[in-house]
């Protein structure tokens, strides 16, 4: 039977969610990292994209907490999704992320960001110039290149589209052999700073390729599905990761555009990350933490006015649409909302940034229940995410 919304009062009432964001696992919303040690440790400030998209702040970031670094961030205003902060261009006038200020000394290019680091604080692992990682990280630049020519190219036919394909295809095949090379699921004998030089684009390839070219890294390839399964191990990387909407949709503005390929697949695979369901994608396969649901209501109710004040449609009747998909998450009843506030429900599904937001089991649950509550109200749909830009997602408006 359907039941009333609940109010935002006893919405607050069901979760309480928390976690230390200095000293607890790894999270975006940090903009202090101690990891136990006292602040006068502090050497290191971290400039980064506040939406956590850019690949290679993801790679001196995941360096970073594996090593557990004490250091401070500072987040930067993203090109594609916004007017960039005055102050960081005059400390870096190309206005490039990711930025790194160690002991006063300002670096940027995430390889001499991580060269600084290792001679500061020793490598992770095996570190950048050992010889057994060069050549790793020269097979990495291999398959970014074939991935971009893949994905980011126009095809004019579906035979140069194979083509590209099988030049990707190629590449991994020399990905997979690396891996077999060693005895656990990483790229060298245990976990270092090959497999954090890997992490941004294999991750953002297994997205991307799967919605625009209906190609599955991981459930294809046997070592890196090890590999990914070994990485989401390590709760420093279930920190940084994100999903294969996120990325599906925020990487076109980043690489210049990415391209369909109009296969059968392809056409399935993103009807399935735009529309769901959304769990058994395989952008993630370890087990769901009890807390996703209450993670998703706490990052909701803490962001709830803007997150109103954003939507296209009217906000007295988004904020009671809003109450009936959080309250259909959390009691598991359906709570019809208003008849057409099915736009400003599915404008808010399309929207959920990981790990901006929240984590990668709490954002399926709440595009779960957006979808779950626009079903009820009505089959209109939002604008469409934007292709050359992202200022729908414009920091300025959730300060």
């Amino acid at each position: 039977m359907p039941v009333a919304p609940l109010t935002w009062s006893d919405l607050d009432t069901r979760t309480d969610f928390s976690i230390d964001t200095v000293n607890g696992p790894t999270n975006a919303q940090a903009t202090l990292r101690l990891f136990g040690q006292p602040e006068a440790d502090l050497r290191v400030t971290l400039y980064r994209d506040n939406h956590a998209w850019c690949p290679y702040c993801q790679k001196v970031w995941l360096w970073l907490e594996e090593k557990q670094i004490p250091y401070q961030v500072k987040k930067v205003t993203m090109f594609c999704y916004g007017q960039k902060e005055a102050w960081y261009k005059q400390r870096v006038p190309s206005g490039m992320l990711p930025a790194l200020e160690l002991d006063g000394m300002t670096i940027t290019e995430s390889d001499d960001i991580l060269l600084a680091l290792e001679q500061a604080f020793g490598p992770l692992g095996q570190g950048m110039t050992d010889p057994a990682v060069l050549p790793l990280r020269q097979l990495e630049r291999s398959l970014f290149r074939a991935w971009c020519l893949w994905l980011c190219y126009p095809s004019r036919s579906s035979r140069a589209d194979r083509r590209a394909q099988e030049q990707f295809v190629g590449v991994v095949a020399k990905v997979e052999q690396a891996l077999a090379h060693t005895p656990g699921p990483y790229f060298l004998a245990s976990f270092g700073t090959a497999d954090v030089v890997f992490t941004p684009y294999v991750e953002r390839m297994n997205a991307s390729l799967y919605y625009y070219k209906g190609y599955s890294l991981r459930q294809d390839n046997p070592r890196l599905s090890a590999w990914f399964d070994a990485m989401e191990s390590r709760p420093t990387y279930r920190g940084t990761q994100s999903d294969f909407h996120t990325h599906a949709h925020d990487l076109p503005p980043q690489m210049g555009g990415c391209y369909e390929n109009g296969t059968p697949q392809m056409l399935e695979n993103k009807a399935r990350v735009d529309q769901g369901p959304w769990f058994g994608l395989p952008d993630v396969t370890y087990p769901e933490p009890d807390t996703a649901k209450e993670e998703a209501l706490y990052r909701v109710i803490k962001h709830r006015q803007n997150i109103i004040r954003v939507n296209p449609i009217d906000d007295a009747l988004f904020d009671q649409a809003l109450r009936c998909a959080l309250t259909e998450m959390i009691t598991g009843e359906d709570c019809p909302p208003p008849p057409g506030t099915e736009v400003g429900l599915r404008y808010l599904r399309d929207r959920i940034n990981v790990p901006r937001d929240m984590s990668i089991y709490a954002a399926k649950h709440l595009r779960q229940s957006l979808e779950a509550a626009a079903a009820l109200a009505g089959d209109g749909q939002p604008p469409p995410i934007p292709l050359s830009h992202r200022r729908d997602q414009d920091p300025a408006n959730f300060k």
